[in-house]
């Protein structure tokens, strides 16, 4: 049974904003019936172009709907370019977490609000017939820009969690492959991106400090909060690193392998081979 955070119980059992609004001045729709979650918001904007009112209809589960009346809620009397700047990881955050198997759910309040800027702006961000030349998943009509874009803002590595997010490569799984070398090419770009350390340098106590440091907030502990849970650094003693895993982590019983086959291997991959992770209980 999935674990929810007392906010995304009560705003599903108690949603803000749900309903129409007569004349609404931007409307925005994402998902679809055919994929099992839909939603509709809708906004009056003023002359200022601050969101004054936001309603919204959705079909789905309890995460669809917690996800839609938390975006309302947080749109409300902010400007348009304001409210353009949140992401589906800003719905998580507000909600206290969500369950990884239904993060669709805030990516699909996210392509709602983006969709009814551009209803706003009389703009699109592509036409529907070039659209479907980049569509990878066919199942569930995700394009490569969509999965491009949430696996660099949510930092997601594995087929499995783009599935999750997007439900891309959750039908008939054709797509796999074509998935895996989207994140690849996310991981290409951002380690491309990163200042190259001389071979054989040895790192001075505070680059490995910072390495570290930048390694958790960047690759680590995105992961790790979708799915409820943090962690925390310790100390660093030599090589040895030692954490303390926080909220949800801090109970799973595969945190030794979340440990050993996840965060050991990140530290190794952007600070040093020689790295290894010991956990201190809270």
């Amino acid at each position: 049974m999935w674990d929810y955070s007392k906010k995304v119980k009560d705003h599903f059992l108690h949603p803000r904003n749900a309903g129409q609004i007569e004349n609404p001045d931007a409307v925005g729709e994402a998902g679809s019936l055919a994929c099992g979650d839909q939603m509709k918001l809708m906004l009056k904007i003023d002359e200022n172009e601050v969101i004054t009112d936001a309603k919204f209809q959705t079909f789905g589960c309890g995460s669809a709907v917690a996800s839609a009346s938390a975006l309302t809620e947080m749109i409300m009397g902010k400007k348009l370019d304001e409210a353009a700047h949140i992401t589906n990881k800003d719905i998580v955050d507000y909600l206290g977490g969500l369950p990884v198997e239904k993060m669709h759910c805030s990516v699909m309040g996210h392509e709602a609000l983006e969709s009814a800027l551009h209803n706003f702006r009389g703009t699109s961000p592509e036409p529907a017939e070039e659209a479907k030349k980049h569509i990878v998943c066919e199942c569930f009509g995700v394009t490569d820009d969509e999965i491009l874009r949430i696996v660099q803002e949510n930092s997601l590595t594995t087929i499995e969690d783009v599935t999750h997010y997007t439900k891309a490569g959750g039908g008939c799984m054709s797509c796999h492959d074509k998935i895996k070398g989207l994140i690849e090419q996310v991981v290409g770009e951002e380690k491309a991106q990163q200042p190259p350390r001389p071979a054989g340098a040895k790192l001075t106590n505070i680059q490995k400090m910072k390495l570290i440091e930048e390694t958790f907030e960047k690759e680590i502990r995105p992961m790790l909060k979708a799915d409820g849970g943090d962690i925390e650094l310790i100390d660093i003693d030599g090589n040895k690193v030692i954490v303390s895993l926080r909220g949800m982590c801090s109970s799973c019983t595969s945190s030794t392998f979340t440990l050993k086959k996840y965060i050991e291997p990140k530290l190794k991959e952007f600070v040093s081979e020689d790295l290894f992770i010991e956990e201190v209980k809270p």
